[in-house]
């Protein structure tokens, strides 16, 4: 057990060089030194080439017997760690051509608020909604647990509700202040998200955060739950609005979506899409795309014209909406982020100068024309 215990802290040395440096991954592959994300972009670790032994060392002590049989089996797991003193970390391990390979992602310590987070203010209403379905979207690593977990504790401390989080694994720890809160984790507590969402009515939650929907079963269990009257937030890994709605529509078979387009506009109250964008002189920035649903944005996808959605989002600013294009529009001409940045990221590449064609020096006046 003494053994164990050391080769536990030669991996928690590594993620305090990790947190000391202000990165936010650290990666460990075979076939390759230690490397770690800062401020979105790979640095590598002093240190040797790891084997096969160095990662069974390194991550054997941690890892779960079961979710180490999983990865032997199927190639793949992910579960939670906490390193005392340092932080919790969520580990995907996987293998690949050169061999294992093992990402951790810092989990903060603390749930910071929205304010902290330096995200839009309205961004709290949807602590308000009192049921449907709120969808947290982006890209892996944009953010979306933070915000999800900032909202959350923000209801927390201004509700009383059953809360119930279904998650793989559980990232930020919620304790409860004015609700009663109760974290299940996917491979813990229940075998999949479609098996903790089919027995969750029984349980009488208030509110029910599906930590990703990832398949039919779980996006149609999830609909139906919204649809009773149940608040359902969840994440999807699509970056604007759009492609949120488009992308639960189109897992259906076609004879089935026109009826999920009903469900869909009746009981989808928001969409906060999110993507981080690296911030000039370090550090990452987040640019956020906020739908409010209405019943003429119901309709829309009723009748199945989500690409109308954006044009609504940006005329219905002063319900404290704004489309993705229009934020990262804000951050360039903020200075914030660079004229590449906020190209590479834009939704509609046609809105951003392209710093290749003028040389990168692009100006950071709106590239919309006058009309829009």
């Amino acid at each position: 057990m003494g053994d164990e215990m050391s080769e536990t802290h030669r991996l928690d040395r590594f993620l305090r060089l990790m947190n000391d440096r202000g990165g936010s991954d650290f990666h460990l592959s075979v076939g390759r030194p230690p490397m770690i994300r800062v401020s979105g972009e790979i640095e590598p670790v002093r240190y040797r080439t790891i084997t096969e032994s160095d990662f069974s060392d390194l991550i054997g002590p941690i890892t779960p017997p079961a979710r180490w049989k999983e990865l032997e089996t199927t190639g793949d797991t992910d579960f939670a760690y906490e390193a005392k003193g340092i932080a919790r970390f969520r580990v995907n391990l996987l293998r690949q051509q050169r061999g294992s390979s093992a990402v951790l992602r810092l989990i903060p310590s603390t749930i910071m608020s929205i304010e902290q987070l330096g995200l839009p203010l309205q961004i709290a209403r949807v602590a308000d909604i009192t049921g449907g379905l709120v969808l947290i979207t982006g890209p892996t690593g944009s953010g979306k647990s933070t915000t999800l977990a900032a909202i959350i504790d923000l209801i927390n401390e201004t509700k009383r509700y059953h809360i119930i989080t279904i998650e793989d694994p559980i990232e930020f720890v919620h304790t409860d202040k004015k609700c009663l809160i109760h974290q299940r984790e996917i491979g813990v507590h229940a075998t999949s998200f479609a098996e903790a969402l089919r027995v969750i009515g029984r349980e009488d939650p208030d509110l029910i955060l599906v930590g990703e929907m990832r398949d039919l079963e779980t996006i149609s269990l999830a609909l139906a739950a919204a649809g009773k009257g149940t608040i359902v937030f969840a994440t999807l890994h699509t970056n604007n609005a759009v492609k949120t709605i488009d992308r639960i529509i189109n897992v259906f078979p076609a004879e089935e979506q026109e009826g999920v387009r009903t469900v869909l506009g009746e009981s989808l109250r928001a969409v906060i899409a999110q993507q981080l964008l690296r911030r000039v002189g370090g550090g990452r920035v987040a640019a956020v795309e906020i739908l409010f649903t209405s019943p003429a944005i119901g309709n829309m996808i009723r009748e199945g014209k989500t690409s109308q959605i954006t044009s609504a989002i940006q005329t219905g600013m002063k319900r404290g909406m704004i489309d993705m294009d229009t934020s990262i529009q804000n951050l360039l001409e903020a200075g914030l982020v660079t004229p590449q940045a906020a190209y590479d990221k834009a939704i509609d590449k046609n809105l951003f100068p392209n710093p290749a064609e003028t040389g990168g020096g692009a100006p950071s006046g709106s590239p919309r024309s006058p009309a829009s």
